[in-house]
């Protein structure tokens, strides 16, 4: 049986949050084409430069808040039922959180477009950072608001599903795929805290009038609490599919449970100390807690590190059942025909590029070189442009085959789509690296480097611009061929018993010989708290000793 015909209710919830996550990609998809012409100056005819912060604006939060939450909620519906076998426990409660969410996106959305229509009093051009000076109207800022505490109610929804189940298989172990749903949403509901904060006690008050003055120091550090952490609750996901799913498209199996599991765990005690890295250039937090900040960031390659050999080894695995040999020679065994396989091993691959650029970004020293120039969005379109969003492209070709009940349509289509994206990506993010050592800002609609010659160490400014249209233009090409794909399927694919394997094989070292503490969730989460509490109570506290919250410092009446 498919999992439609097992658990239809969980398939038609999971359905709905992949619809809309992927019109955010379509949506956001768009913005990024329109912006990479613009502000190559290559073609500027779609919109003007005032126009260009709201696209900016709808780019970021469109791809990397709404896209990714809804794709990750889907995923972790799919993942949590099988898993567990059983469907959503309340389902009037799981349409609440799924409604509550396309609401607020609905709101923050019509203020960011709102930003298009001239004369329009509605708009939100604060970027994906949305921290003051910038403001925003109150719908962007309540809409986010919904959009997480719908979030929540997923993550308690799968809770749910875990405490049933527990009562029943009171000695078992955690199923792999809810184990690394329950550890994400752990880290998610620690990370979150942060924003809530700073949306609801400061930026909602602030745009409704209700406060004159807001020192900026307070919400931008409320925010990279939350703002580097957020990239792990993308990241997870998809090594979610690289752990449990990507050895399968191999041909292989994973190769080890307990290291799963040990990574996820990690992330969850690591991830949200780390954002006073993000704050290197900014006054008011001690050069000691930015050390801090960057020491516990380095420490996180470490999980990436035993994730690029656990899912290599899994791959090597499936490549020599297919009668690969040598040192290197059984990568050419590996199924480069698959789509699903192609674009995660391509992800994979562009996240490791990113890794080493990530640790320009994490080194207090060197990221000053590099700090708001275009490196950032090169490093940001390898991680979450790629590793992520590709990765999720990528299992949907395997995913909506088992929730629709129909084979995957325009199968050559799909097969070019994830190398279409490798290029366009090598292409736009190498140009946006070296444009960043160049000196070149990101973040603006006007980079007129006339009179400057970089050419003899970093390239002409016209050939990086032009590879940055053009790898733009690349990724928009193969957006589209997704989409295609993904559309003819659900509309038009061919119905099936079996649409498609969905067996997933059992890890070559399997949860028995896991140790049991590793699903210790009470203790993992209170060391996770434990080393917040140690990285952002001091810092916070030097602020109020600097006069933050004195009168007419910190946000007042009006």
């Amino acid at each position: 049986m498919t999992f439609l015909q097992r658990y239809p209710k969980a398939a038609k919830v999971a359905k709905a949050n992949f619809i809309v996550a992927f019109i955010a990609l379509a949506i956001g998809g768009l913005f990024g084409f329109l912006q990479a012409l613009h502000r190559t100056n290559v073609f500027r005819g779609f919109i003007n430069s005032g126009q260009y912060y709201t696209v900016l604006t709808g780019h970021g939060v469109l791809l990397a808040i709404i896209f990714t939450t809804f794709f990750i909620a889907g995923l972790f519906v799919w993942g949590v039922t099988r898993s567990l076998e059983r469907e959503p426990e309340n389902l009037t409660f799981t349409w609440t959180w799924f409604w509550l969410m396309v609401v607020g996106l609905t709101m923050a959305a019509i203020a960011i477009l709102g930003g298009l229509v001239p004369g329009s009093s509605i708009r939100a051009a604060v970027l994906y950072t949305f921290y003051p000076p910038l403001q925003a109207h109150p719908l962007f800022y309540i809409g986010l608001a919904l959009v997480i505490i719908g979030s929540w109610m997923a993550g308690a929804d799968w809770f749910r599903s875990y405490l049933k189940w527990r009562k029943n298989h009171p000695s078992e172990r955690i199923p792999l795929l809810t184990f690394m749903a329950l550890f994400t949403m752990l880290m998610w509901y620690v990370c979150t805290i942060g924003v809530a904060l700073e949306v609801v006690v400061l930026l909602i008050p602030w745009s409704l009038g209700w406060v004159t003055d807001i020192e900026p120091l307070l919400p931008r550090t409320l925010f990279w609490y939350f703002g580097h952490a957020v990239v792990y609750f993308w990241l997870l996901p998809a090594y979610y599919v690289w752990y449990a799913i990507l050895p399968k498209f191999s041909g292989g199996r994973l190769f080890s449970d307990s290291m799963t599991r040990i990574v996820f765990i990690i992330f969850l005690i690591l991830s949200t100390p780390v954002g006073f890295h993000h704050q290197y250039a900014d006054a008011g937090i001690s050069l000691g807690f930015k050390f801090y900040a960057m020491a516990t960031t380095l420490l996180l390659l470490l999980p990436s590190l035993m994730t690029m050999f656990t899912v290599i080894a899994g791959m090597e695995h499936g490549a020599r059942q297919r009668g690969g040999k040598g040192y290197l020679a059984w990568i050419g065994k590996l199924p480069w025909d698959n789509p699903p396989f192609v674009g995660c091993a391509l992800a994979g691959i562009m996240f490791a590029a990113g890794g080493f650029s990530g640790m320009i970004n994490a080194s207090m020293n060197i990221n000053i070189m590099i700090h708001n120039t275009l490196w950032v969005p090169g490093h940001f379109h390898l991680t979450v442009g790629t590793a992520v969003a590709l990765t999720f492209m990528a299992v949907s070709y395997w995913l909506i085959p088992q929730l629709t009940g129909k084979k995957l349509k325009h199968k050559t289509m799909a097969l070019v789509q994830p190398y279409a994206w490798f290029l366009g990506m090598t292409l736009m993010s190498n140009a946006m690296h070296r444009a960043g050592l160049a000196g070149i800002p990101r973040r603006t609609a006007e980079p007129e480097y006339t009179g400057f010659d970089f050419h003899a160490v970093f390239g002409s400014i016209g050939e990086m611009k032009w590879q940055i249209a053009i790898g733009g233009t690349i990724l928009t090409i193969s957006l589209v061929m997704f989409l295609w794909v993904i559309v003819a399927t659900w509309w038009k694919g061919e119905r099936s018993e079996q649409p498609v394997d969905e067996s997933i094989p059992t890890p070559l070292s399997g949860k028995e010989h896991t140790p049991a503490v590793l699903d210790n969730i009470k203790l993992w989460l209170g060391l996770a708290i434990l080393l917040v509490i140690l990285a952002y109570t001091f810092p916070l506290w030097d602020m109020v000793k600097d006069g933050l919250f004195s009168p007419g410092i910190g946000p007042r009446p009006s």
